[in-house]
């Protein structure tokens, strides 16, 4: 018996393509059906992003919107990452004002291309200078390396106000389309 490869859903190029076979005769076989979006809980959202990685930052710079590539880990409910002491995003996240807090958004998803499902965790909150002497001595034993390489000797915390979660998820169905 041939067997036929039929795509269901859009029409895909390269590894993204999610394609079942199916005989001729059309008995039933399980198909990829369409992507059920579920929202995840706060609880939820930190267990996935606690094992550290990269993330993206998002902030208005002096130059209109940044989004930046950053390694960060989850230390004591915050998002912790370094930079370097002089760089354009800590010259634009310094506000020269005491006490005052500059909002951002904190990224990190995990995709998989192949079966078009994963999981993304959006972080809103307030950037902080980690400076004292009590604060960089929690954060200094964190295995936080920089994207970019080179020396970045200035951390920053991100102390969440909103955290928000959503898991795309495509599950088998029974029968041919």
């Amino acid at each position: 018996m041939k067997a036929r490869v039929l795509i269901h859903g859009p029409v895909l190029r390269g590894d993204s393509a999610v394609a079942t076979q199916q005989p001729d005769d059309r008995h039933r076989q399980p198909v990829i059906s369409e992507p059920i979006v579920e929202a995840l809980d706060e609880t939820e959202s930190l267990s996935l992003i606690a094992g550290g990685g990269v993330g993206r930052i998002g902030y208005t710079s002096r130059f209109g919107p940044a989004v930046l590539p950053v390694n960060y880990d989850l230390h004591e409910q915050t998002i912790v990452f370094r930079t370097g002491l002089h760089s354009a995003m800590v010259e634009d996240l310094r506000t020269g004002i005491a006490d005052a807090e500059y909002y951002v958004a904190f990224e990190i998803d995990h995709l998989q291309p192949v079966t078009q499902e994963g999981w993304s965790v959006l972080v809103q909150g307030a950037a902080h200078f980690v400076d004292s002497e009590e604060e960089l001595a929690s954060v200094a034993g964190l295995d936080v390396e920089a994207w970019a390489g080179g020396p970045k000797e200035q951390f920053i915390r991100i102390v969440p106000r909103r955290i928000t979660g959503r898991r795309i998820r495509r599950t088998p169905e029974t029968g041919a389309r």
